[in-house]
């Protein structure tokens, strides 16, 4: 077996400290939500929306740091991803890369029994989590052994719900979830542009023919058997135009997702250094524009909204299914 491939020590060390844990190619971290959960003061919309618990969610990518877009807002430190290619026999097995991640986890959470304002009760039960963000840093869908992760990730006897979040570059590993029976309990793609213009000069993408890719990933998505949602980042002066409503809802339609997410872009992390907190929108925004979606998707509904993270989610009641995940 060839080396296997990690993450260069320059980049590994930029990202503890910044609070992640890496293994290998693989990163993990305890979220602001997780962390404001174990203290009892409040969760993430994910729970509000369908139901997660925030206290037991374990966020992690197995291509950490590994993405072919350099998204103007995204908050990991895009200037480090680069092209790369994960070559199967470069790669760690899942079950190596999630062991690694959990003792990763479990030492980034190994400081907290002392800490009085955790709830100890909720940190016992965070050791065991019941729910898999497949997200973080980078594309999840570059590492080429993702339909096993998912099914062993769906082996586990605590496992609840397995998310997984994609940029949509890859429509063949979208195919392969399907065909290979792996599907995560809710597929996410992220739609940050209504056209191929503000698609480039947004998402600032490494690979050629990325938008078509992009479309393509939304023509499967429509066909899933599973959750799907498309989440929205908003960002002021750029995305957000009500001229470009149009252009949006001709998207979400041929992507007819079960849900969408509209959320503000967030000034945090590494964004600051490329945009600004004027960018980010307020809440009454947010609503507003999905009220404007809402005019001309008459398919859809608006489900719910949560403030603390500026989103708002609408439900297709074409394709109705329980909002919340058992």
């Amino acid at each position: 077996m060839s080396r296997v491939i990690s993450i260069p020590e320059r980049i590994r060390s930029k990202l503890e400290k910044a609070g992640y844990g890496v293994s290998l190619h693989g990163t993990v971290e305890v979220c602001h939500w997780t962390k404001k959960s174990l203290r009892n003061q409040g969760v993430c919309y994910k729970r509000v929306f369908y139901g997660i618990d925030s206290h037991r969610c374990f966020e992690f990518s197995p291509a950490g740091m590994m993405c072919h877009f350099r998204c103007i807002f995204c908050w990991r430190p895009t200037k480090f991803m680069r092209i790369i290619d994960m070559d199967e026999d470069q790669v760690a097995d899942p079950d190596e890369i999630m062991f690694r991640l959990e003792l990763e986890r479990r030492r980034l959470m190994s400081g907290y029994k002392g800490t009085p304002s955790i709830d100890k009760e909720l940190l016992e039960e965070a050791y065991i989590p019941t729910h898999y963000a497949i997200s973080l840093s980078g594309e999840p869908t570059l590492y080429p052994k993702l339909p096993e992760l998912v099914k062993l990730l769906k082996s586990l006897p605590t496992t609840r719900s397995i998310f997984l979040v994609s940029n949509g570059a890859y429509p063949g590993m979208l195919r392969r979830l399907i065909e290979e029976d792996a599907l995560p309990t809710q597929v996410y793609i992220s739609m940050n542009a209504p056209n191929k213009e503000l698609f480039r000069k947004i998402v600032h993408p490494m690979v050629q023919n990325s938008w078509n890719r992009f479309l393509e990933s939304l023509d499967i998505l429509s066909e899933m058997p599973t959750r799907t949602v498309i989440r929205m980042t908003m960002i002021r002066g750029l995305n957000d135009d009500p001229s470009l409503i149009g252009e949006y809802v001709e998207l979400l339609r041929r992507a007819n997702p079960h849900f969408i997410e509209v959320k503000s872009y967030m000034h945090v992390g590494y964004s600051i250094d490329r945009l600004e907190k004027r960018h980010m929108l307020r809440h009454e925004e947010i609503r507003a524009i999905a009220m404007r979606l809402l005019d001309e998707l008459e398919e859809f509904e608006f489900m719910d909204e949560y403030p603390p993270s500026r989103v708002a989610v609408l439900q297709n009641m074409d394709r109705y299914v329980d909002r919340w995940i058992d």
